[in-house]
């Protein structure tokens, strides 16, 4: 059996990544060229003719005389973490393909286990920002999915998808003509219902789409965003099981492997975290075909997210 070039493809190794990142120097040049890839750009308006100056090398605006830090407007600003520290952070998480725990993160960066989770969040977050405006089109195939509820069950619980203390979400996956997978969303949901089923297609697939799903009633509310839908019932198919199992191949390895991720890394997500955690399997997925350009697309995406302060990462936790 061949191997698949994707998944044998050569990301970005240890040595290069000390190498283009090892020093403080190295990485503050490299978030220069992420921020400012035409050159300094005053954030205030839009001058380019600036000087550097005093001991924080300030980017000193000649239009407006503002002065701007490399890292304000960013997920960078007020951080007390050296920006090594974050680049070996995006490295870690981009790099590892089931990605890495918030403990193992402190570990490897040598910092306490409250400022490896913070750094974590917030490269959740760019990763969330980053994939919110991306649609799917074409063939896509669906279902619906939970988290969590095991302990539940165990208590003599309700089992299915109500049941309690399980987070629901729709898993969708773009395939090629060839049949090959494509893009994925990863899209939590309130319920599995045909209001939330509608809300997600019109916010995450593009009208043109088909959709193929299972016999469940609700998914047919993708018809009131534009697309076409196919839905494919175990009971009515000629062949049976496997037949169904082939029509959503991909949607189910995916679901796999994501269920694996989460149960091997992180063993457990607490609810207000967990669009977070989707986003970041969903935003790596995506990005897939190039495995070492991945930590230059996180940084570029991360320069262009504004700052998310701690009380901003908690509120969900603290409401949840």
């Amino acid at each position: 059996m061949s191997r698949n070039p994707i998944q044998f493809q050569k990301g970005l190794s240890l040595s290069e990544f000390q190498r283009r990142y090892g020093t403080e120097a190295r990485c503050e040049a490299a978030l220069k060229a992420w921020r400012w890839p035409d050159g300094f750009v005053c954030p205030r308006c839009g001058c380019r003719d600036h000087a550097i100056v005093g001991q924080r090398r300030l980017h000193l605006c000649h239009g407006c005389r503002r002065q701007t830090s490399l890292k304000a407007g960013t997920i960078f600003a007020k951080t007390l973490l050296p920006l090594t520290k974050w680049l070996q952070a995006m490295f870690l998480i981009t790099q590892s393909k089931n990605s890495i725990s918030s403990l193992e993160l402190s570990r490897q960066l040598g910092v306490k286990y409250d400022s490896a989770w913070l750094m974590r969040q917030k490269l959740n977050a760019v990763m969330q920002a980053d994939e919110e405006s991306r649609k799917l089109d074409g063939r896509i195939e669906m279902d619906d999915a939970v988290l969590g509820g095991e302990k539940g069950e165990l208590e003599g619980g309700k089992r299915g998808r109500g049941g309690p203390n399980k987070i629901p979400f729709v898993v969708a996956v773009a395939t090629s003509d060839e049949g090959r997978p494509q893009r994925l969303a990863l899209m939590p949901v309130a319920a599995h219902n045909s209001e939330e089923i509608e809300r997600i297609a019109k916010a995450h697939l593009a009208p043109t789409a088909l959709v193929v799903s299972d016999g469940l009633a609700c998914f047919a509310a993708v018809t009131k965003a534009g697309c076409l839908h196919e839905p494919v019932v175990v009971s009515q198919t000629l062949t049976g099981r496997s037949e169904t199992l082939f029509c959503f191949r991909w949607v189910n390895t995916v679901l796999g492997n994501l269920k694996t991720a989460i149960r091997g890394t992180c063993h457990a997500i607490r609810r207000p975290y967990v669009p977070r955690y989707l986003a970041e399997f969903q935003w790596r997925f995506n990005r897939r075909f190039d495995l070492r350009g991945m930590l230059d697309k996180l940084a570029a995406a991360a320069v262009r997210q504004a700052p998310t302060p701690y009380q901003a990462i908690r509120i969900a936790h603290v409401g949840g």
